[in-house]
């Protein structure tokens, strides 16, 4: 029995999807595997794409229009295909982070979701408070998040992290090795800021917590603080202020940008074997 057969289409966006893909295939003539090979992936993800087990890629929603002659019609739905896919209580927060100048988070954990590699997300995510059911699809949008560092004119980033993300190993060694190579590659972009907090600081302005401060060019700047169950965000501007304030004494504690890329350096260099 397929995955696909008992699927509501009215139960979400990706329901929608999924079973107008396998509605439009089917009138077409062509099979999932026709379908996968096409668009260059396993039979058995389609399968699951089909049965709105896996959020579809933006590939394969182009492909699709051109196969089924449907205009524009899956690439138009994939971008709220891609937004439904985050926890309702998270969605205002990415259409926030999508439209914000500059994002300045700090982290005491791990790293920052903008800057996770594929792996690392996935070990983050699978410790998570998600079911591990939806951790694909939720590892698929977190990179999809990812995207507006690649715009023309993509947001200023400037990330604090403590010395303990660059620490602690988030899965594999590997996984953590891959993750590092990219931290150390975006503190060396020149549009990027980062800066660690290192261990001999001792107490600092962040132990409270991680949080996320949003410069808007229209519309309050806010404040997104995490929290066990769910984050919440901010625009009182008090809650500004205090988190302004934080990350200001965060910055004056932190290493600077070279000493912040040398340690990031170090601490590759301890796990290459």
């Amino acid at each position: 029995m397929a995955y696909a057969d008992d699927l509501d289409p009215s139960d979400s966006v990706l329901a929608f999807y999924a079973t107008d893909l396998r509605r439009r295939r089917e009138a077409a003539g062509m099979s999932q595997r026709a379908l996968a090979k096409a668009a260059l992936m396993a039979p058995s993800l389609l399968n699951k794409i089909e049965a709105a087990k896996r959020l579809p890629t933006k590939e394969l929603s182009v492909l699709a229009d051109e196969l089924f002659g449907t205009g524009d019609h899956f690439r138009r739905l994939w971008p709220l295909v891609m937004k439904y896919a985050y926890p309702k209580w998270f969605r205002p927060f990415v259409e926030l982070e999508e439209a914000a100048s500059q994002i300045r988070s700090f982290q005491v954990q791990v790293v920052p979701g903008l800057l996770q590699t594929e792996d690392y997300a996935r070990a983050v995510l699978s410790e998570g408070r998600i079911n591990r059911d939806r951790v694909e699809e939720l590892v698929t949008a977190r990179l999809e998040r990812q995207r507006i560092l690649e715009r023309e004119e993509p947001p200023e980033l400037w990330m604090v992290l403590d010395e303990n993300v660059l620490r602690r190993r988030i899965g594999s060694v590997d996984t953590m090795r891959g993750q590092l190579e990219r931290l150390l590659t975006a503190a060396q972009t020149p549009s990027n800021v980062v800066q660690i907090v290192p261990f001999d600081v001792g107490g600092h302005a962040g132990v409270g917590g991680p949080f996320s401060a949003l410069a808007m060019d229209e519309g309050p700047d806010v404040v997104y603080v995490d929290g066990f169950l769910q984050g919440q965000i901010f625009a009182e501007i008090e809650h500004v202020r205090a988190a302004t304030r934080t990350y200001d004494l965060l910055t004056a504690d932190a290493l600077s940008t070279d000493r912040s890329i040398h340690m990031i350096a170090n601490a590759l260099k301890e796990l290459r074997p």
